[in-house]
């Protein structure tokens, strides 16, 4: 049992009055001693604006091409913007809220959700963010070190800053005051530099693993045909009742002709085509876990816009929640059942063999399509439309076992197949690296802290060293 003994008038000093126990916790008062044993300086030093972003903006200054990135708390997932999922208010809207204007190289930090993360804008010029993201724009002579500010943030001595400073108990936040104080340790610009470098090679590996990605999808589409095809959703249209008796359907959204356009353009591929079903194993018994046993257990939250699992809980088998029913093995692909989710699909590589996946998932894998050309078959457009028409329920919509065998997908030529799965085998790898880089970062901050500049340095170049021979 750990406890802390505290001072009234300490605690009447704090300017928030702070009596919970959490911020008490002989963790966080160590770290708070220890730092005042450090030069620092406030990260609002280094800012020219700490705040929240728009309140309300109207879904009519929305725009799909030309406007401006506008973030919100989601797209926080890592320490890099993704653009996949970036959605764009119009010019006329960012100049009324010029003021939470971000460029490159500021920083954003999450409100809700996931409180704390933070992640560097590296990829566009301008950008705007909601008020569930705290903007940290950054003063224009800190502006080569954003990454050592980035990497000090995100480890345990920035982290664990943070997380002291939360408050509220249903619903925790956190305020400008107490990001604004806090503390950065001092270093050389020389390491600051490192680090900053560290940081922006890893952002650099990032985009080359998107577009790995990217060139896999344009090489699928290609050779089907539907590179610039779009759909068109009709407003009106005739479907005879015999078609609505067949189905067992009456749902307008299901008859829509784009479903049966974007089919027959598949059904046109020269080597052909088969449902789902005959292409693919479908792996739903449910597996039971041991009690005693810890699990890397995934959520649908933890996929990536580009079929990444960013993220785990770890638990024993009687302490995971009650949907942790699907064992996954290298291979596998799961694929989100759930309307809204439908895109969170992934590969399940060497690093989650045996974990477990939540019965929101379906476990799919083939012996006729390999699982990298299959992963990005049912996050394109031919997946994702077809997964949408099958969706059906009231207050889960989520797409059946039956309606997910009917989807129709193409026999991809072998050769095909071989070239899609160099790009994504390639892009995991790249991807792989961009997060070892950044490890790296964290970890070199942390031991600068605790040891000294120069030993570090040598630690990260071993480190590199090791990476480049992988």
């Amino acid at each position: 049992m750990q406890y802390s003994v505290v001072n009234l008038t300490a605690v009447k000093k704090h300017p928030d009055f702070r009596v919970d126990a959490e911020y008490y916790e002989p963790k966080y008062q160590k770290l708070e001693k220890f730092l005042l044993g450090k030069t620092t300086s406030d990260l609002n030093d280094y800012s020219t604006f700490i705040k929240k972003g728009i309140f309300d903006i109207s879904p009519n200054n929305y725009v799909e091409n030309g406007g401006v990135a506008f973030l919100r708390s989601g797209d926080l997932k890592d320490e890099f913007i993704s653009s996949n999922e970036i959605i764009q208010i119009a010019e006329n809207a960012h100049e009324k809220e010029k003021k939470t204007e971000l460029v490159k190289n500021d920083l954003l930090m999450a409100k809700v959700g996931t409180i704390g993360d933070v992640a560097i804008n590296l990829k566009f010029e301008k950008l705007n963010f909601s008020q569930n993201v705290m903007g940290i724009k950054i003063k224009k002579d800190y502006k080569q070190i954003s990454g050592f500010l980035l990497a000090f943030l995100n480890c345990s001595y920035g982290r664990n800053q943070v997380n002291r400073v939360l408050s509220g108990q249903v619903q925790q936040k956190l305020t400008l005051q107490d990001i604004k104080k806090v503390k950065i340790i001092k270093f050389s610009s020389t390491f600051q530099n490192v680090i900053s470098e560290l940081v922006y090679r890893a952002y650099s590996k990032k985009e080359k693993s998107n577009d790995l990605y990217s060139q896999a999808e344009q090489l699928l589409l290609s050779e089907l045909g539907l590179l610039g095809w779009k759909q068109k959703h009709k407003l009106a249209f005739v479907k005879n009742f015999s078609d609505t008796k067949q189905s067992e359907r009456f749902d307008a959204d299901y008859f829509q002709p784009k479903y049966e356009e974007l089919i027959e353009l598949v059904k046109k591929y020269k080597d052909g085509f088969d449902e789902l079903g005959n292409l693919i194993k479908i792996k739903d018994k449910n597996f039971t876990p041991d009690e005693k046993e810890q699990y890397k257990y995934i959520e649908l939250s933890n996929i990536s816009a580009n079929g990444e699992i960013n993220g785990y809980a770890e638990n024993f088998g009687n302490e995971l929640p009650s949907r942790a029913r699907r064992k996954v093995v290298k291979g596998d692909v799961v694929v989100s059942s759930i309307e809204g989710s439908l895109g969170s699909i992934a590969l399940i590589t060497e690093n989650w063999t045996n974990a477990l996946c939540s019965s929101g998932f379906f476990v799919v894998n083939s012996d006729k399509i390999n699982s990298e050309t299959l992963l990005v078959l049912l996050k394109t457009k031919i997946g994702q439309m077809q997964l949408k028409k099958g969706c059906k329920g009231t207050i889960l919509t989520a797409i059946g076992k039956e309606e997910l065998s009917k989807i129709i997908l193409p026999k991809i030529n072998d050769g095909i197949q071989k070239q899609i799965k160099g790009k994504i085998t390639e892009m995991y790898a790249t991807k792989s690296l961009s997060k070892s880089l950044l490890e790296i970062s964290k970890q070199g901050v942390e031991m600068a802290i605790e040891k000294n500049e120069e030993e570090t340095e040598k630690w990260i170049n071993t480190e590199l060293a090791k990476l480049d021979k992988k």
